[in-house]
């Protein structure tokens, strides 16, 4: 613990939602859910009009339509997402070394270590001045917490939200956390919320009082001792810079279940490559290759190999995810597929026995042949998300991408046919950039707006019009300047 508040905890309100309420000027001030869109997609993130209805993340998206039918539910568009982020975590390294992302729109930073913040004062107007300059940047509103560990700077930024800013004073801790409630704690989930409410526990204080040889007792000396000193206050983890990642991958919740087997080698073929790409992006690569199998009855099989060395090679990954695959009895269909590489490393080491598959034409008999001890080498819980991105992203983009993966195989290219899905962006030739409303019977509606402008007007035409094209998002703040938070 710090005898000054200079550890300071930025947690964007309603990261995604708020982005596509800016980018999107008619949907300021309204209902807005991001996610999945299929009948198995999730809520990745709900505006604060959304969550007045119920909705909140990781909400299955059926549950939140029915909660909020008139809200406007868009799939993720995590480049912009990315791309606003990296804004924001600039100006968060302008202030210090010590930056530790949590994930896109989440982040704690050490102001001492910058020389920015010593006392109570300079870390208030650090944050202030944080504050103001992102919601000038990007048009969004962060909450700030300030605090003398990452514990209490978390905690204080979440009791901010929306828009506000919050610091612990050193020596007020137990007082501040004590009637709170024991959810509040990092690692305090429903399971051991509901555990310690049946022992009478519920608030922070409460659990100070049980002591800790009775939070052993009851949960574990590991997690006891933890609970023990986090209802106290003490918390030393310092602000890490740089995390090494452990994984990549990527996975898809399919709305339909899969049957076809040849489909299914499919979709683990485009995983394959989509977790390359991921890989390559973040500059790594990878000894050992994950597949993830989540079955009609919701049982999930993992399955590895490890090569003999990191490779970043999409038809290594792709020749080692098959062999996986043939291991699965995949007879009663298969919900969710993914694939992913733990073991990396930032150097290559092609492994050359698989490329040589790739070259001869009884590859496919030998990858059959090896499919058995590929099978038996399982790992429980290696293929976890994206490293990149939180839980939410990758069920959000999976759920996304699943739609992507609708055409069946051998069906003519034009036929996914310029789906359009709600929320994405599309140029006219004539009426300009715009976003897609709803589509449906050969039809698709189109708002014609843009970030900063006024709300746009709304116009249909046929999925199929020559004039009409997928676009890029448009950045939130142009070159003119900045425009109002959403």
């Amino acid at each position: 613990m710090r005898a000054a508040p200079t550890i300071l905890h930025l947690d964007m309100d309603a990261f995604y939602a708020s982005v596509e309420q800016a980018s999107k000027p008619s949907l300021q001030g309204k209902a807005v859910i991001v996610g999945g869109l299929g009948p198995r997609g999730v809520v990745a993130t709900a505006s604060y009009e959304a969550r007045r209805f119920g909705v909140h993340s990781a909400m299955p998206m059926g549950q939140a339509r029915r909660l909020c039918p008139n809200g406007a539910y868009l799939i993720p568009r995590f480049s912009l997402y990315r791309q606003v982020s990296d804004v924001v975590m600039t100006m968060l390294r302008e202030l210090s070394p010590l930056v530790e992302p949590l994930s896109l729109d989440e982040a704690f930073v050490d102001l001492e270590a910058g020389g920015v913040a010593f006392d109570s004062r300079t870390a208030r107007e650090t944050g202030e001045r944080l504050r103001a300059d992102i919601r000038a940047a990007t048009g969004l509103s962060g909450s700030v917490g300030l605090a003398g560990s990452k514990m209490l700077a978390k905690v204080a930024s979440e009791e901010a939200k929306p828009a506000g800013l919050l610091l612990i004073e050193p020596g007020t801790e137990r007082e501040l956390l004590a009637p709170m409630s024991v959810r509040t704690l990092p690692g305090v989930g429903p399971a051991t919320g509901e555990h310690l409410r049946r022992a009478g526990i519920t608030t922070v204080g409460e659990l100070a009082e049980a002591g800790e040889d009775e939070l052993v007792r009851m949960v574990g000396r590991s997690a006891g001792a933890g609970l023990y000193r986090m209802a106290l206050g003490l918390d030393d983890r310092p602000v890490v810079a740089e995390r090494d990642a452990k994984s990549v991958s990527v996975e898809d919740t399919f709305d339909v279940d899969l049957h076809d087997r040849v489909r299914i080698r499919g979709e683990v073929q485009r995983l394959a490559d989509r977790c390359v790409q991921r890989l390559r992006g973040s500059g790594h690569s990878g000894r050992t290759i994950v597949l993830k199998v989540r079955r009609y009855d919701f049982s999930t099989l993992t399955r590895s190999e490890t090569l003999r060395g990191p490779t970043d090679d999409p038809a290594v990954v792709r020749e080692a995810a098959a062999r996986l695959l043939e291991g699965v009895d995949t007879t009663g269909g298969v919900r969710l597929l993914g694939v992913g590489v733990t073991g990396l490393a930032d150097y290559t080491q092609e492994d050359l026995f698989a490329q040589s598959l790739a070259a001869e034409p009884d590859g496919a008999e030998r990858a059959d042949g090896a499919a058995a001890a590929a099978g038996a080498s399982g790992a429980p819980g290696a293929g976890g998300e994206a490293a990149e991105a939180g839980a939410t992203e990758a069920e959000a983009e999976g759920a996304a991408g699943a739609r992507e993966a609708a055409q069946t195989p051998g069906e003519p290219e034009s036929s996914p046919e310029r789906r359009w899905t709600a929320g994405s962006d599309v140029r006219h030739a004539v009426y300009g950039p715009g976003w897609v409303q709803g589509s449906g019977v050969g039809r698709v509606t189109v708002r014609f707006e843009q970030p900063g402008s006024e709300p746009g007007r709304v116009r249909t035409f046929r999925v199929d019009d020559p004039e009409l094209e997928p676009s890029d998002p448009l950045p939130l703040v142009g070159e003119g300047g900045s425009q109002e938070e959403a």
